[in-house]
């Protein structure tokens, strides 16, 4: 039986994820099965072809949402850095993620080397060139090189290159961080910890979630699941795990 686990930010971030990408290059395969198999997780993500609104100028729109998003995966391919777009993408993106600990990069290296993004060689480089006399050249330099240093996925060294597996991978990483983030948040200002999940979850992921809010605690509490059952007149039916906290008095 699937499980499928609702996450959102503790925080109001309007979106989990942004996904930054050079479309001619992604678009239309790895990007596109990447954002359904978010959605799948119920991992609500930023794609501009799917989010922008009619009306709205397409570059207040993006940086907007870019502050909005909790977390941000950068794909890095070929023609990535040929993009001014996703190149003033990327420089907002890290500008935020230097602002607070609460915004997350994960980068993608689809079919180049982090080497390749890092010092701007390779197909990279190739890309770049064309910016080279641009006065915002600096600045992009320098976040392709910092968005390189951070840990992420090669899609030719994980998996053998096989996309689907790839793809699970990155979002079941990315569901586990969402969760770890919203119970992090709870503690901070609440005793009690709620985490919605759906009528069909299994008890691994209950379970999981639950372990997740016991570690975040330390053992001075200990953990008390319980699934407390919505009425049916509701329009939706979902289960609450409530992990709450049962302090012990000091010995």
């Amino acid at each position: 039986m699937t499980s499928s686990t609702t996450l959102s930010t503790h925080k109001n971030f309007t979106y989990d994820v942004f996904i930054s990408f050079r479309g001619d290059d992604t678009r239309k395969n790895f990007v596109d099965h990447l954002y359904f198999a978010l959605q799948r997780k119920n991992i609500l993500a930023y794609k501009d072809d799917e989010r922008i609104k009619k009306g709205k100028k397409i570059i207040d729109e993006l940086l907007k949402s870019i502050e909005d998003s909790r977390f941000y995966i950068i794909v890095f391919s070929k023609n990535y850095a040929s993009s001014s777009w996703c190149l003033d993408e990327l420089v907002k993106i890290m500008e935020c993620q230097r602002t607070t600990h609460e915004h997350v990069v994960y980068p993608i290296f689809y079919d180049v080397e982090p080497f390749e993004v890092r010092k701007l060689t390779g197909v990279v480089g190739k890309s770049f060139a064309k910016h080279k006399k641009h006065v915002s050249a600096r600045k992009w330099r320098e976040a392709l090189r910092e968005a390189a240093e951070l840990a992420g996925w090669e899609l030719k060294n994980n998996f053998d290159g096989h996309e689907a597996e790839f793809i699970q991978n990155v979002v079941d990483n990315i569901s586990i961080d969402l969760c770890n983030s919203n119970v992090d948040g709870k503690l901070k200002s609440n005793s009690d910890i709620h985490v919605n999940v759906m009528k069909k979850t299994g008890g691994g992921v209950k379970e999981t979630l639950a372990r997740v809010g016991f570690d975040r605690i330390g053992k001075s509490f200990v953990k008390n699941v319980r699934i407390v059952q919505k009425p049916k007149s509701e329009s939706y039916q979902n289960s609450v795990i409530e992990l709450t906290r049962i302090q012990h008095e000091k010995k």
